[in-house]
């Protein structure tokens, strides 16, 4: 099995274009050791031909072109990407579909709240269902992925994980903005005798998260803030990171902890916000992250198993 991480950071990417802090600055001036990324998606493969895109990132095109192995291999329109997986509707993991809409086939799977919230949203009527095979996903049990022209030798078995309502449909959910109880997955992707977790956005470790995540051989995991109230001291925004939906990485509840006592043999931090200190090579909390056992995903990163 194959992955190419084609995105690592937030909504907004890294330096979001509008932010002025210091970590988005250092990084655009180059004053800081950091890598610009684009917002966070994984492309796999069981054969290295056929791909499964978990999420559709905002940068999407941007990231294909950085990727030859999803360029067009033959004919006048073409591409490897047979399937996509959505593990939520958040703006960052849905719209990149439109730039989807070129009547490519190719399956969309998803949970049915987000496959609803397409639905609602008349601008997703671009990707037509002649080309576009949409597939509710059912948590808690395996299945196969399959796209145009059969399975693509994955298996993938979702399941939810604490998180939240887009925030486009926060408007519509009044003071429960959780959400059903599948608005946010986890994915575990197996194939060939190997498997990973991919779990992009989680505000929360439970027991039975926790007890999924035992022994796995790779996770890639929230990383998106460094401390719960981090927007809030940098004088970005007025939102913790648990009101987003996301766990912290330090603190007594934090990723460090909860991970510490888990059997996870590598643990990569993916999904990380333009302010996280964790982006700057050299920062202090780089360090004791790295001290952790835990890596940053990077855009580009391969990794095989």
């Amino acid at each position: 099995m194959r992955i190419v991480v084609l995105g690592s950071a937030a909504g907004g990417g890294f330096p979001q274009w509008n932010c002025n802090a210091p970590t988005s600055r250092g990084v655009r001036t180059g004053v800081l050791r950091a890598k610009p990324r684009t917002q966070a998606s994984l492309a796999v493969s069981a054969d290295g031909e056929r791909w499964l895109l978990l999420n559709a990132s905002p940068d999407f095109r941007q990231q294909v072109q950085a990727t030859p192995t999803l360029w067009p291999q033959e004919g006048l329109r073409h591409s490897p990407i047979a399937a996509v997986i959505l593990t939520s509707g958040e703006i960052d993991h849905v719209a990149g579909l439109l730039s989807m809409r070129e009547s490519q086939p190719f399956a969309l799977w998803a949970a049915p709240p987000v496959l609803a919230a397409l639905a609602a949203n008349p601008i997703f009527d671009a990707l037509s269902p002649r080309s576009v095979e949409r597939h509710a996903v059912a948590p808690n049990g395996p299945f196969p992925i399959a796209g145009p022209g059969g399975g693509l030798g994955l298996t993938v078995t979702a399941f939810p994980v604490p998180g939240k309502v887009p925030l486009y449909l926060e408007g519509q959910a009044g003071d429960d903005l959780n959400g059903a109880p599948d608005e946010t997955l986890g994915l575990e992707i197996a194939a060939n005798g190997a498997r990973f977790h991919y779990i992009p956005g989680c505000a929360a470790m439970t027991p039975q998260l926790r007890a999924r995540l035992q022994g796995s051989p790779l996770v890639f995991f929230d990383g998106t803030l460094w401390r719960d109230d981090e927007l809030i001291t940098t004088g970005v925004g007025a939102k913790t990171g648990r009101r987003m939906g996301h766990m912290s990485i330090d603190g007594p509840d934090g990723t460090i902890a909860a991970f510490a006592d888990l059997d996870a043999r590598r643990r990569i931090l993916i999904h990380v916000n333009t302010t996280n200190p964790v982006l700057i090579e050299d920062s202090p909390e780089r360090n004791a992250l790295a001290e952790a056992g835990w890596e940053v995903a990077e855009d580009g990163m391969e990794i095989a198993l």
